[in-house]
């Protein structure tokens, strides 16, 4: 009972639901119609997310602050094999929200001479999975499936890093990168309040990226929610169609978008009646392969590596999107 309240109350903040729910039915709009219950799902999915990532924002930075370049580096450098791979991976969890955000930081990894592998690690894990994704999948899908997919998004980027390392694949990392050698990542001890500080930047500084990406997502979930037939999405992507995962994970990976985002989509897409792996793997392809994060990654690696790195990522969203197919049943 208390674990529900949280869930509910807390992450899923669903007393704020009802509350704008009185305030639209006092201001006069009718709730049972189309109109109202998009705005009703508009207000309430935006001042949702928007308080829960402002505060995880905040959280995550705070956490970041404790683990610079350098120290990450040092820290996966105390492991070896896929033990290195697993450390890259959590490490992921506690750094930017985007595909974006990642790359610079991968570069770096890899000039400072970290194992190839493990830095693909990081790549895959740091977009795919992180804190904030647990707690807001938690606050619309439930703690079961926010784990799941935390933890399968996890076993995908060891997997894949675990992979790259086994093929041998550093000649196909740039000449400039595999010839710079150790480069300074290097950063200053941070007193309590400037860690504060630097909480309090991030915040401001990944909001007002992110916002209008919220304001797309949630505005795309309000009309999947209340205009559009229920009986096209589950054609599309219902137990009906067999490639509804596959269909999803290719349609998302030319998409830019982060997970605050996607998630609006995916609530309204699950409640219209799409399967639960499906809407999980377009989550997944969205957030870590998009053509922006792509461009990027070329300028550090050649195309058989960045085929691959798609590829391997590709596959992974997909069985990971069936997977969760197969088990809904034990996850909703």
């Amino acid at each position: 009972m208390i674990w529900n309240f949280i869930q509910d109350e807390l992450f899923g903040m669903r007393w704020l639901n009802t509350l704008i729910g009185r305030m639209l039915s006092a201001a006069g709009l009718n709730l049972s119609s189309s109109l109202g219950r998009s705005i009703q799902f508009f207000l309430y999915d935006v001042l949702k997310i928007t308080v829960l990532l402002c505060c995880l924002i905040f959280v995550i930075s705070y956490i970041q602050s404790y683990f610079p370049p350098e120290r990450s580096k040092k820290i996966m450098t105390h492991f070896s094999g896929i033990g290195a791979n697993c450390i890259a991976a959590l490490l992921g969890t506690v750094t930017p929200f985007c595909s974006c955000s990642s790359i610079p930081l991968f570069i770096g990894f890899t000039s400072a001479g970290l194992p190839l592998g493990v830095t693909f690690s990081f790549l895959i894990s740091s977009p795919m999975v992180d804190l904030g994704s647990l707690i807001l999948l938690m606050s619309i899908f439930g703690v079961k499936i926010a784990v799941a997919y935390v933890t399968l998004g996890l076993l995908v980027a060891i997997a894949g890093g675990t992979l790259i390392e086994r093929l041998h694949m550093e000649r196909y990392v740039e000449e400039f990168i595999r010839t710079a050698g150790s480069v300074d990542l290097d950063a200053p001890a941070l007193t309590q309040k400037e860690r504060l500080t630097y909480a309090a930047e991030q915040v401001v500084s990944t909001f007002r990226k992110v916002f209008p990406y919220i304001l797309a997502g949630v505005g795309i979930g309000a009309l999947i929610h209340n205009w559009i037939p229920e009986s096209w999405i589950t054609a599309v992507l219902g137990s009906g169609n067999p490639l509804g995962v596959i269909l999803a994970a290719l349609i998302g990976v030319p998409m830019y978008a982060d997970i605050f985002g996607t998630i609006p989509v995916a609530e309204a897409l699950l409640g219209r009646g799409a399967q639960l792996g499906t809407i999980l793997s377009f989550m997944m392809a969205v957030t870590t392969l998009s053509l922006p994060s792509i461009m990027m990654l070329r300028k550090a690696v050649q195309p058989k590596l960045l085929g691959l790195f798609v590829t391997i990522c590709t596959v992974g969203i997909i069985a990971v999107g069936y997977l969760f197919n197969a088990f809904q049943f034990l996850l909703l």
